[in-house]
C-alpha cells in the first residue's frame, strides 16, 4: 500500500479524522506502513519499546502480559478495525509496565509511527483524547482478566474462557491444546488438565486431539455465573 491509500483505513479508525488539518492527515498516512505477520509471529515485545498504533486490518492479534517465569496471561484480542495503543508507551506515558503483543491469526496490520501519534498528540487534543480513551477502555479489559486471576476459581475462570472462545467462532469445538489454554489462562497445565477431565465427567465438555468439543452450553454458561 503506498501513503495515500492508508487514508481510507484511518478514516474508519479515527472518529476525528475529518476535523484534522490536511497536514495532520498527510503526515498521519506519510508515517504509517503495512505489514504482514504470520501466526505466532511476536509484533510488539515489551521492555519499553514504542512500536506505535497498531491498527489490524485483518486476522486477529493477542495482547498479553508476560512474567520472568515465562508465564503468558492473555488480556484482550483485537480484530479487524481495532487499534491498539498500549503498544504506544511514548505517546501513553503512564504505561509503565510491559505488554506483548503477537499474531494470533496470519494478520495484517497497520503501523503508525509512536513519534508522530506522540507530536501530533501533543499538538491536537483531539488526537490526545483519543489514545486516552482507547487505553482506557483497555484498562478495563485489564481488570477484568486480573480480577479473574485474583477472585475467581478455576473452574468458572475456565468457563468463562471456554464459553468466550466458542463464541469469538461460533463453533463448539475449541481447537487449542491444554497447554496454550493454560498460557492464555495463566494457569498450570496440569491444574487446567484436571478442570478438563472433571467437565468431561460431568458431560460439559469432550476432550480429543483436535481439541475440546462443548456437549453442554447450558451446563457450561451456569458455571460461569
Amino acid at each position: 500500500m503506498q501513503p495515500q491509500d492508508f487514508q481510507t483505513v484511518l478514516e474508519k479508525v479515527f472518529p476525528f479524522w475529518n476535523k484534522l488539518s490536511s497536514a495532520e492527515q498527510a503526515a498521519f498516512c506519510r508515517h504509517t506502513v503495512s505489514a504482514v505477520y504470520q501466526k505466532g509471529q511476536n509484533i510488539h515485545g515489551g521492555s519499553g519499546n514504542c512500536t506505535g498504533g497498531i491498527v489490524v486490518k485483518t486476522g486477529c492479534l493477542r495482547a498479553y502480559l508476560l512474567s520472568d517465569e515465562g508465564k503468558e496471561v492473555t488480556l484482550y484480542r483485537l480484530y479487524p478495525g481495532d487499534i491498539c495503543m498500549l503498544s504506544a508507551s511514548c505517546v501513553l506515558k503512564a504505561i509503565t509496565f510491559d505488554v506483548f503483543v503477537d499474531a494470533e491469526e496470519d494478520s495484517e496490520c497497520l503501523i503508525i509511527s509512536g513519534k508522530t501519534f506522540a507530536e501530533l498528540s501533543e499538538q491536537n487534543l483531539l488526537v490526545e483524547n483519543f489514545a486516552l480513551q482507547t487505553a482506557v477502555s483497555r484498562f478495563s479489559d485489564v481488570m477484568w482478566v486480573m480480577q479473574q486471576i485474583m477472585f475467581m476459581s478455576l473452574d468458572k475462570r475456565l468457563a468463562v474462557f471456554l464459553n468466550d472462545e466458542m463464541a469469538k467462532t461460533g463453533e463448539p469445538v475449541i481447537r487449542l491444546t491444554q497447554e496454550q489454554i493454560a498460557r492464555y489462562m495463566g494457569s498450570a497445565r496440569e491444574a487446567v488438565s484436571r478442570m478438563l477431565k472433571y467437565f468431561a465427567a460431568e458431560g460439559i465438555v469432550e476432550q480429543s486431539r483436535g481439541g475440546i468439543k462443548i456437549l453442554d452450553k447450558q451446563k457450561l454458561r451456569a458455571l460461569t455465573v
